[in-house]
């Protein structure tokens, strides 16, 4: 059953995904073990993205199915769990920018990793950036932007978060389709994730998980 919900997942077949993780959580897996299974599938799909044989539209496809196998999942996660939180990210998509798809990918993998995630959502203003930060007091803020129009409203948030004298605080990193080194530079982040395995990479070395 378990590599099943990997090939479903991995297939984009939701009714089947949705399925088989029910009645996985239903016969006594953990859901612990449902989210690194879920992992596997997500792992297959960010590969058979990067080889060209799916498409944006497949992976907004893959979120959705994402959320629903999480909405599952969450209310059955041990206290065990959530007392191992290795630490806080808060992630949203910058101002200007309505692109959901990476960002919730890339909470998804934080959670199954153990951190604790604030997704503040899409077109997020500095201002609620910052708001959030003093309020969830995270380790780590994760700025996402698919468009180039990101790249102002990454440096605008930043910005605004030194304004707040909360920038030694928190570590920044960026993501999203357009985004590179000399993007990250500019917006004047510690770094840059080009996909989620390296987001978890980064928030496991800040926060010292690894």
């Amino acid at each position: 059953m378990k590599n099943e919900f990997v090939e479903a997942l991995a297939n984009l077949q939701e009714n089947e995904a949705i399925t088989i993780a029910q009645k996985m959580l239903e016969s006594g897996t953990m859901a612990e073990e449902v989210l690194e299974l879920a992992q596997q599938g997500v792992d297959i799909i960010g590969k058979r993205y990067e080889n060209g044989e799916y498409f944006l539209p497949d992976l907004i496809m893959a979120g959705e199915i994402l959320k629903e196998i999480a909405s599952l999942v969450k209310p059955r996660l041990s206290k065990g769990a959530t007392a191992r939180r290795l630490g806080k990210v808060l992630i949203g998509t910058v101002e200007g920018d309505v692109h959901d798809i990476g960002k919730n990918i890339v909470s998804f993998m934080l959670e199954v990793n153990g951190f604790e995630v604030l997704d503040l959502g899409v077109d997020v203003p500095p201002a609620k950036f910052v708001e959030a930060i003093k309020e969830f007091q995270p380790q780590v803020v994760a700025l996402s932007g698919l468009l180039t129009v990101a790249f102002d409203a990454m440096k605008d948030t930043v910005n605004a978060i030194k304004e707040a004298g909360l920038r030694d605080k928190v570590k920044i990193m960026i993501g999203g389709g357009q985004c590179n080194e000399n993007v990250r530079q500019y917006a004047g982040a510690d770094a840059y994730g080009k996909d989620a395995v390296e987001a978890v990479a980064l928030a496991k070395k800040w926060i010292g998980g690894e």
